[in-house]
C-alpha cells in the first residue's frame, strides 16, 4: 500500500510539473479544466448549431450572392458570425457556472468585451443583410475601442509626458479598429479569417494562461478559440456557410483586446512588435491594401477589389484549399515567433504549435471525410 501511495503521489507530482512546465499559472487547482472545458464547450455549440443557422438564413435571405469581386457561384449564407458569438456566450456562462469564484474577479474585463463584441456583431450583422455607410461601421469600432479603455483596458504609455494618456487612447484605438478591421478583410475566402483567428487565439491563449492576472483573456480566447473551431468544420472549402462582418467583426475585436489584457505598457516603439508579430498577417495585408488604394486616389474603406494576398496567390494558380493552408503556416510561423519574442519556454512553443496543427488537421479532415460521404450519396 505504501509503494502504491508513493507511485500514485510521484505520478501525481510529475503531472503538475508538466502542467507547470507548459506556463499554466496554476497547476494544482481547477482552472485549467474549466479553461479546456470553455474551449471544448464552444467548438461542440458552435459546430451543432451552425447547420440550423445556415437552414434559416437559406429561408430568410440571409446570404452573399454571387458577384464579381466574390469567390462564391451560388448564394452563401453569411450568419455563421451569429453561431460563433452563440458558442462563446454559452461556453463562458457555462464557465461561470462551473467556477464562480474566479470567474467574479475577472467579470468586469468578460463583460465589457462582451458587451463591445455585442454592439459589433450588431452592427455587423446589420451591415451583411442591408449595407452600411463605412463612417457608421468605423464610429462604432471605435466607441467600442473607448469602451474597453473606460474599463481601463488599454496600452499603456509611461514615458512621464503630459500627453501619456491622450497617446494611450490613440494608440488603444488605433490598435483595436486596426486589428478589428484586419480580420475583416481577410474573410475573403473559405477557411482563411477563421483558420488565422484560431491560430491567433490559441498563441495568445498559451500565453496568457501563465499569468493569473490574465485569466479574463484566458478564458475569452479558450471560448474564441473553440468557436473558430467548431466553424471551421463547417467553412473549410468548400463552405457550407461564411461568418459575415458579424463574425469577423466578432474575432477580431475580442482578439485585439484580449491582446492587451495584462497592463501592456509600450516603453518604446519596440513594445509593440509581439502584440503585432501575433497577428503579422492580417496587419500586413490590410497595410498593403490599404497604401494601393491610396495610391490609387481610392476610398480604402469603401472600395472592393481583389488586391488581397489571398487574392493573389490564387491569380497565381493557388485553390482555394492550398492558399488557405498556406497562409495558415505563415500565420503559425509569425506566431511562433510571437511566442519567442514573449520569452515563452521552448516546452510551452512547441505544444501550442503541436496543437494547432493537430486540432487544425483532425478538422480539416473531417471536413474532407464529410465531403467525401456526401459526393458517394
Amino acid at each position: 500500500m505504501f509503494i502504491i501511495g508513493s507511485l500514485g503521489g510521484n505520478w501525481e507530482m510529475n503531472f503538475y510539473d508538466f502542467l507547470e512546465s507548459l506556463g499554466i499559472a496554476n497547476p494544482t487547482g481547477t482552472g485549467w479544466l474549466a479553461v479546456i472545458f470553455t474551449f471544448g464547450f464552444a467548438c461542440g455549440v458552435t459546430w451543432r448549431f451552425i447547420p440550423e443557422v445556415r437552414s434559416f438564413a437559406l429561408r430568410v435571405g440571409w446570404a452573399d450572392q454571387p458577384n464579381a469581386r466574390r469567390l462564391n457561384r451560388e448564394p452563401l449564407p453569411n450568419a455563421g458570425g451569429l453561431a460563433i458569438y452563440a458558442g462563446v456566450v454559452a461556453a463562458l456562462i457555462l464557465a461561470t457556472l462551473l467556477r464562480p469564484i474566479v470567474i467574479e474577479g475577472v467579470l468586469a474585463e468578460v463583460l465589457t468585451i462582451l458587451l463591445g463584441s455585442s454592439i459589433l456583431v450588431l452592427v455587423g450583422f446589420i451591415d451583411d443583410q442591408f449595407g452600411l455607410p463605412p463612417y457608421i461601421r468605423l464610429f462604432t469600432q471605435v466607441l467600442t475601442a473607448l469602451l474597453l479603455i473606460a474599463s481601463d483596458i488599454r496600452i499603456e504609455t509611461p514615458f512621464g509626458s503630459p500627453i501619456d494618456s491622450l497617446l494611450s487612447i490613440l494608440i488603444t484605438v488605433l490598435w483595436v479598429v486596426g486589428v478589428t478591421n484586419a480580420i475583416n478583410l481577410m474573410d475573403g475566402m473559405d477557411g482563411l479569417a477563421g483558420g488565422i483567428s484560431f491560430i491567433t487565439a490559441m498563441s495568445l491563449l498559451a500565453v496568457s494562461a501563465q499569468f493569473p492576472t490574465r485569466a479574463a483573456a484566458t478564458l475569452l480566447l479558450a471560448a474564441l478559440g473553440g468557436a473558430a473551431l467548431g466553424f471551421l468544420r463547417h467553412n473549410f472549402h468548400p463552405s457550407h456557410i461564411i461568418m459575415g462582418d458579424a463574425g469577423a467583426y466578432f474575432f477580431g475585436y475580442v482578439l485585439a483586446a484580449t491582446s492587451i489584457i495584462g497592463n501592456l505598457k509600450v516603453t518604446t516603439v519596440f513594445a509593440l512588435v509581439p502584440p503585432v508579430f501575433f497577428l503579422l498577417l492580417p496587419v500586413l495585408d490590410t497595410t498593403q491594401v490599404f497604401v494601393r488604394r491610396l495610391m490609387a486616389g481610392k476610398n480604402p474603406l469603401s472600395t472592393p477589389g481583389k488586391d488581397h494576398l489571398h487574392h493573389r496567390l490564387l491569380a497565381w494558380g493557388f485553390s482555394q484549399r492550398r492558399a488557405a493552408l498556406t497562409l495558415w503556416g505563415i500565420t503559425l510561423v509569425s506566431n511562433w515567433l510571437a511566442m519567442m519574442l514573449q520569452d515563452m519556454t521552448p516546452i510551452v512553443i512547441y505544444a501550442t504549435v503541436i496543437s494547432i496543427v493537430v486540432l487544425l488537421g483532425f478538422t480539416v479532415w473531417q471536413r474532407m471525410r464529410a465531403i467525401e460521404v456526401r459526393s458517394d450519396r
